[in-house]
């Protein structure tokens, strides 16, 4: 699963690096997803590897294992972000006629990828930098030698931070487009068309939520169960570490459905919101809503 996820990925990468209609912002952060989930992959198939060559490490903890786990975490924070990301880019602009003619660039876009992976290098690296238990109590028993608190630290407000906002922004997009589809009807000129977009946002963004709620769920639930009861090595059974490879298999599975989702779904659903217009008198912008 890990090098298929890297072939899909690097495919997402090459079609929006040498694709010049491609180079929008929308497909830079699609870009940058594919990035993310790209590292995201290597990195689980390094912990593979570095699980069968060495399985000690992985329970009582090493400087290797924990380089691994550095990039691993740093790959997850920047999935995160890219999907928050992308969520509030395709939010504004649905909205874009509501508040501003001002578009966002991509100039722009290209500031907040190097932000993104600016804030998930930060946060994923501070074991590296020193918050780590390779000699300190608090270790984790699942992620050995993290700390207990670090994981706390990352995991529960990211965890939320990737279920509620963009499950808000796609929520945002269907409300705005039902208002739409109420103002042309008063007008006297519904359009299906806006139903069926409506229906398609709410089916893209279930499967999204859905998907991250499956895939990082299951980590979310090793953390708290570790920080919640502490115990020894010697007394853990098999199904822990079967937990454990649970998760970094679930977020696998992410990063292989992220590039089907984000680069064939949100192509259709574009196409479907493309059709719609404004009517010729008492005229209601959403003609940016075709930049989906």
């Amino acid at each position: 699963m890990a090098l298929i996820s890297v072939v899909f990925n690097s495919a997402v990468i090459l079609m929006v690096a040498y694709a010049k209609d491609l180079h929008k912002p929308i497909f830079i952060l699609f870009c940058n997803l594919a990035i993310s989930d790209l590292l995201s992959s290597s990195s689980g198939f390094w912990i593979a590897m570095v699980f069968i060559t060495n399985p000690q490490s992985t329970v009582v903890g090493s400087r290797e294992i924990l380089r691994v786990y550095a990039v691993f975490t740093t790959s997850i924070l920047a999935t995160i972000y890219n999907l928050v990301a992308i969520g509030i880019e395709r939010y504004l602009a649905v909205a874009e006629s509501l508040w501003t003619r001002r578009r966002v660039t991509r100039n722009q876009v290209l500031g907040i990828a190097l932000a993104i992976w600016a804030f998930a290098v930060f946060l994923g690296f501070m074991p590296m930098m020193g918050w780590n238990c390779l000699e300190k109590g608090n270790i984790s028993t699942f992620y050995s030698p993290l700390c207990i608190d670090y994981l706390a630290f990352i995991t529960i407000p990211h965890s939320v931070m990737a279920f509620v906002l963009p499950f808000s922004t796609y929520l945002g997009i269907i409300v705005f487009l039902r208002k739409h589809k109420i103002s042309m009807g008063a007008l006297g000129q519904a359009h299906s068309t806006y139903r069926i977009a409506e229906i398609q946002v709410a089916r893209t963004s279930i499967f999204i939520w859905v998907m991250a709620l499956l895939s990082y769920a299951p980590f979310f639930t090793g953390v708290v169960f570790d920080s919640a009861t502490r115990q020894c090595l010697s007394n853990l059974s098999p199904g822990i570490y079967v937990f454990r490879n649970l998760t970094t298999v679930m977020i696998t599975i992410n990063s292989l459905g992220n590039p089907i989702i984000y680069t064939l779904k949100m192509k259709k659903l574009g196409s479907r919101i493309k059709t719609l217009r404004s009517p010729s008198n008492n005229r209601v912008d959403v003609q940016v809503i075709g930049k989906m």
